[in-house]
C-alpha cells in the first residue's frame, strides 16, 4: 500500500521504545516530510513512549502494560493525543489507519496486534518472529485472505526477499541463511557447556537486547530464522540451508535453477532492512555506513555444526513436525534462556530443555494443527508451563 501522489506515508509502530523501535523511530526522524505516524506502542516504558509521541505529534499511544494507564496519561495531558493501555489498546493500536506497521512487539504478545494489521490489508513489516514460528500458516493466510503484504524486516530474511527478486518463484531451488556463529563459533563442546552468561552476551558483530544475544550465541536464533524462513516463503525444510559467516556482511543468498546465486550484503546495521521495509516498493536514502569491502578485505564461510549447536537441528526437526512444534519449540527455548539468564541452568541445559520438552509434548499427545490466534496462544503458555516444569530435572542432570 501507497499513499496516491506525494502525500506523506502514515506510520505506525508497534514496540517503538525497543531496539528495532529504536532504529526505526531514528529513520522516520531523518525523513520527517515522507511519513506521518498515527501510532506508537510500547510494553511498559511509559517514559519513552510519551516522549515519542510528543516528539512525532502521533494521533494515539498505547502501553502494553494496563497498571502504566494512569502514567501515560498524565505524561500526554495537553497534547491532545489520545492513549490507551492493556492487550486491546495495543490491538486498537494495529487496527488503526495506518498504510504502514512495524511489528516489533516481542513474544507471543505480538501475535494479535499483527493479525489486526494483517486483516485490515496494512503493509507490514514484521520483526515478530512469533507470528510466524508460533502460528506460520495461521498468518500467512489471514494476510493473504485481508490482502495485506508482508515485508520481512529481520536482515536475512529481508535479504532473501530482496534476492529473490532476482527471478521466479518456479526457478527458485534453495536460500541460504547466513549465521554469525556468535561468541562460540570456534569454542568446543565442553567450554561451550560450561560458557557463562558474561561470555554469551559478547556478541562479536551485532549490538542486541540480552534474549536475542543469547539466541545468538546457542544458534536458537539461526533455527528460528530458519522456521520463518520456511513460512514467509512458503519453503520446505529441505529448501532452506545455513552457512556461517563470521563477518556477518552477506546476509542471505538465494540460489535459482541455473545455479547462479544472488546474494544481498550490507554492514551490520539493522537500520538497512528496516530502511528497505519503510520505502518499499522505493528505496530511501539511509544513514547507515557504506560498505567497504576493500577494507574488510575477506568473507569466509563455513558449515554449520549440528552437534555443538544442537538448537539448529532441533528447529529443523520441529519444522518438519509440525502442529504447533515449532510454537513449542520457540516457548520452551524462551523458559530456558531466562532460567539462564537467572544462572540456573548451564548454557548447553538450554537445548536439552528445548528437546525434553518437544518430546514430552509429542508423547502427551498434544500436537495438533493450530487454527487460530488463540490456539497458538494456548499452545505457548503450555509449552512454557511443561518446560517450566521440567527445567528442575534439566539442571539436576546438568550439575
Amino acid at each position: 500500500m501507497k499513499p496516491a501522489g506525494n502525500s506523506p506515508r502514515s506510520v505506525t509502530v508497534l514496540g517503538a521504545t525497543g531496539s528495532i523501535g529504536d532504529s526505526t523511530m531514528d529513520l522516520l526522524r531523518q525523513a520527517r516530510d515522507r511519513y506521518q505516524v498515527e501510532a506508537l506502542t510500547a510494553h511498559s516504558n511509559v517514559e519513552a513512549l510519551a516522549r515519542l509521541a510528543r516528539e512525532f505529534d502521533v494521533r494515539f499511544a498505547a502501553i502494553a502494560d494496563p497498571d502504566r494507564f494512569d502514567d501515560l496519561k498524565q505524561a500526554l495531558a495537553g497534547t491532545g493525543i489520545a492513549c490507551g493501555a492493556g492487550e486491546s489498546a495495543v490491538v486498537e493500536a494495529a487496527a488503526r489507519p495506518a498504510d504502514w506497521l512495524m511489528a516489533a512487539v516481542s513474544g507471543a504478545a505480538g501475535l494479535k496486534p499483527a493479525l489486526a494489521a494483517a486483516d485490515r490489508g496494512a503493509t507490514i513489516a514484521l520483526a515478530n518472529k512469533e507470528c510466524l514460528v508460533c502460528a506460520g500458516d495461521l498468518f500467512m493466510q489471514r494476510a493473504m485472505q485481508g490482502g495485506a503484504c508482508i515485508l520481512p524486516a529481520d536482515s536475512e530474511h529481508n535479504a532473501l526477499f530482496q534476492a529473490l527478486g532476482s527471478g521466479n518463484r518456479d526457478e527458485l531451488t534453495r536460500v541460504i541463511i547466513t549465521a554469525s556463529g556468535g561468541p562460540f563459533r570456534t569454542w568446543s563442546a565442553t567450554d561451550i557447556e560450561q560458557a557463562t552468561l558474561e561470555q554469551a552476551l559478547k556478541h562479536p558483530n551485532w549490538s542486541m537486547g540480552q534474549k536475542i544475544t543469547i539466541d545468538s550465541a546457542s544458534m536458537m536464533n539461526k533455527g528460528l530464522e530458519v522456521i520463518e524462513a520456511a513460512y514467509l516463503f512458503a519453503l520446505d525444510p529441505d529448501q532452506i540451508d545455513v552457512l556461517v559467516h563470521p563477518q556477518s556482511i552477506v546476509h542471505g543468498l538465494v540460489e535459482f535453477s541455473d545455479r547462479s546465486v544472488v546474494a544481498q550484503l550490507g554492514t551490520p546495521d539493522m537500520r538497512i532492512p528496516i530502511a528497505h521495509c519503510l520505502g518499499w516498493p522505493d528505496r530511501i536514502a539511509g544513514p547507515s555506513e557504506r560498505l567497504d569491502l576493500a577494507k574488510i578485505g575477506q568473507l569466509t564461510f563455513e558449515a554449520p555444526d549440528f552437534e555443538r549447536f544442537p538448537g539448529l537441528r532441533l528447529a529443523f526437526e520441529a519444522l518438519r513436525t509440525g502442529r504447533g512444534a515449532t510454537t513449542v519449540f520457540n516457548a520452551a527455548n524462551e523458559i530456558a534462556v531466562a532460567a539462564f539468564i537467572a544462572r540456573k541452568i548451564r548454557f548447553g541445559a538450554i537445548a536439552r530443555l528445548v528437546e525434553a520438552t518437544l518430546d514430552q509434548w509429542a508423547r502427551d499427545g498434544n500436537l495438533a494443527p493450530l487454527d487460530s490466534a488463540d490456539d497458538a496462544i494456548a499452545v505457548d503458555h503450555g509449552a512454557r508451563k511443561l518446560a517450566a516444569a521440567l527445567l528442575p530435572q534439566i539442571a539436576a542432570k546438568a550439575s
